[in-house]
């Protein structure tokens, strides 16, 4: 035995915390306290940290025989054992620690008040303050009126009772949101943001994105406008394909007036949307598709370039194979009227690439959107051609075609080891998650009976991943190298299998989708409640609320700013890379203020090149890599994949139009390029260096 379990023996066992529960004394959190605080002023010996925890020990045993010790009694007999033993700088940055615990505890209260400490979850401070600003409800004088808690329950009651159509009872339907209520709390699952906020109130419009048609009449053109202000009122973003209206200077009616065309179209559906932000909190999400063969094709590139207009749009041109294979053999290919269906003209596509990639290398945009690989896996071809995405374009749809989507956090489903992903609970996950995405869809309030029919036709929706980055190094894969492929691959091998046997399940004991007959579902013998079932979404907010990193994107930066809800910045240090830089004692403060000014560590020497070589940033990695990645994951996704790939300041144009064919020939459905820099508002940033 050794001297410590003696103490052990003569000491209370338990401890009482600072909101009056008791729980089990650990002699390894006070040498764990000890360690850290040695740590970040450059100490690295743990034997030497176990021997003082073992001096506090006694201590207590000491002042606190027969009683039982709170937290702060701890705290301070750690803190007066640094000081007597000579450790006077460990000591005081175990007393700084020990402040900035107690101002981050003071701000986590200040947040939501002192009531509702308890009431906060799992959800850090820059969560909290995310929650309080947006999605907690508030009465006429805009105070809260709930706690993150209350509305986690609000939202698992609320869409727990979509079982009720389908002959539940009411204890099944409360079993029911008992199981959507742990897996929301545990943050292992959240669904997008309109379905966090409207859940349960009056609005109830839960989806995140909905793609209207933009017909060749004033009529048409204003009424999908109104249809879109509506939207994004309630909180929703909008996807549009302006390739149905006429070029500019074409004829209208018989008056021999001359039509706008698109680009002017699309700016006025960006002023007005400009002044109905997203559920009264954020800027309007857009996205503006044009084919490639359309007359107007070079204003549509242009469109942006001044980095000015069109703020609230993002734009990506529908590209064809024809169009692709025409730039890969230097020939021209034909602009089509979409008035008359005519050939209009023709262009040299080397040119029309070039003007795309060089637009992208300035501002980001455009993207592409690959409309023939998109639409030739589309399960539900039979109902006719998709021409655009959703705002961020995981999500083609149809016309008047909403989708929910929601994202699994990865991080949730490591192993007790921290070396194996807990297949078991994910795939637990994973059933629960398709059956609350399946029940937004019926407890939905949608903006018309146009998009309510269309929606509840294919049934679609999207579960997709965040914390993939965050995964990847906690299990020590690199993500630019055939093992992470590898995994990528089992992963969302996996995530599609369970999704559509739970989607299989349900259309068992709820019937098939109505889309279902004539699908590539009813071909393959497959009965599905759902067409489409998967989508790898960007994860913005929600992301943040989970404490991951964003979708399947590697890591931006080891350390880096983002500008959230407009104009608020938080600055970030990667927690898994903390944690193994204190395991592995190279951590100090010189080391953390040195990756700061650089956003990322493979410049730094202090640090082993195995830890570098997992702790990869999205510009550590070749274009290439990063289109690998989400050519694999494609291969399990039936909706489409938002990510960005990422370019240093030094990147070419040549670099991006190398990007674009090889996402394409990748059999990818869409591409996102960002240079570094290139646009002034950007919302991550590097370090100064």
């Amino acid at each position: 035995m050794t001297s410590a379990d003696k103490l052990m023996k003569e000491i209370p066992q338990l401890v009482i915390k600072r909101d009056g529960r008791t729980v089990s004394f650990s002699i390894d959190k006070i040498t764990d306290a000890i360690f850290n605080a040695a740590q970040a002023v450059g100490g690295k010996d743990r034997a030497l940290a176990e021997e003082l925890a073992e001096k506090v020990l006694v201590m207590l045993q000491e002042e606190f025989r027969g009683k039982t010790p709170t937290v702060e009694h701890v705290q301070d007999c750690v803190e007066k054992v640094l000081i007597e033993e000579g450790h006077a700088k460990t000591a005081k940055a175990f007393i700084l620690f020990r402040y900035k615990k107690g101002e981050d505890r003071q701000r986590r209260a200040l947040i939501l008040g002192r009531k509702n400490v308890s009431d906060n979850l799992e959800f850090s401070n820059e969560a909290l303050k995310i929650l309080e600003r947006r999605y907690l409800l508030k009465d006429e004088l805009g105070q809260l009126i709930e706690t993150p808690k209350a509305m986690v329950e609000r939202v698992a009651r609320s869409i727990a009772k979509a079982d009720a159509l389908y002959g539940c009872g009411e204890e099944d339907i409360l079993k029911k949101e008992e199981e959507f209520y742990e897996m929301l709390s545990s943050l292992r699952f959240l669904p997008n943001s309109p379905t966090l906020m409207n859940a349960g109130t009056k609005m109830q419009q839960l989806s995140s994105c909905f793609v209207l048609p933009v017909e060749d009449t004033m009529e048409g053109i204003f009424g999908t406008l109104k249809g879109a202000a509506i939207i994004h009122q309630r909180g929703s973003g909008t996807g549009f394909s302006f390739s149905r209206l006429r070029p500019k200077n074409d004829p209208v009616g018989q008056n021999m007036g001359v039509a706008a065309g698109p680009v002017a179209f699309m700016q006025v559906f960006d002023t007005a949307l400009e002044n109905i932000k997203q559920g009264g909190v954020r800027p309007g999400a857009n996205m503006a598709v044009l084919r490639v063969d359309h007359p107007d094709i070079i204003r549509f590139v242009e469109s942006k370039r001044d980095k000015r207009s069109l703020k609230n749009f993002n734009i990506s041109v529908a590209v064809t194979d024809r169009f692709m294979k025409a730039v890969e053999e230097d020939r021209e290919y034909y602009l089509v009227n979409p008035r008359s269906d005519k050939y209009v003209g023709k262009l040299r596509a080397r040119d029309v690439f070039a003007m795309i990639t060089q637009n992208a290398w300035k501002t980001g945009d455009p993207g592409l959107i690959f409309i023939d690989e998109i639409n030739r896996r589309h399960p539900a071809k039979h109902l006719g051609e998709i021409e655009t995405t959703n705002q961020c374009g995981e999500a083609p749809l149809l016309s008047y075609e909403g989708c929910v989507l929601g994202s699994l956090n990865l991080n949730k489903f490591i192993e007790a080891t921290g070396k194996e992903v807990d297949w078991e609970l994910l795939k637990k996950t994973i059933h629960t998650a398709v059956h609350f995405l399946d029940n937004v869809i019926d407890m939905n309030s949608y903006p018309s009976p146009e998009v309510e029919e269309h929606t509840k036709k294919t049934r679609k929706f999207g579960l997709g991943i965040m914390g993939f980055a965050d995964l990847l190094t906690r299990l020590k894969i690199k993500y630019d190298s055939e093992e992470g492929l590898e995994f990528a691959d089992t992963l969302m091998s996996f995530i599609k299998q369970e999704a559509y046997a739970k989607s299989m399940e349900l259309a068992e004991k709820r019937g098939v989708c109505p889309a279902w007959e004539g699908s590539d579902h009813e071909k393959a013998g497959r009965k599905m409640r759902n067409t489409n079932c998967l989508s790898i979404a960007p994860t913005g907010t929600i992301s943040i609320l989970a404490d991951a990193s964003s979708g399947c994107e590697p890591l931006f930066g080891i350390s880096y700013a983002k500008t959230v809800l407009g104009n608020n910045e938080i600055v970030y240090l990667n927690k898994v890379f903390e944690m193994v830089a204190k395991e592995r004692e190279f951590y100090s403060p010189e080391l953390i203020h040195k990756i700061a000014r650089s956003g990322g560590v493979q410049e730094c020497k202090d640090v082993p090149k195995d830890v570098r070589d997992i702790f990869v940033t999205s510009q550590d990695i070749e274009p290439e890599w990063h289109i690998k990645m989400q050519a694999t994951l494609q291969k399990y996704v039936d909706n489409s994949i938002s990510k960005t790939i990422n370019f240093p300041k030094t990147a070419a144009i040549r670099d991006v139009e190398e990007a674009y064919l090889l996402a394409w020939k990748s059999k990818c459905k869409g591409i996102t390029i960002y240079r570094d820099g290139s646009y002034e508002d950007q919302v991550i940033m590097i370090g100064e260096g």
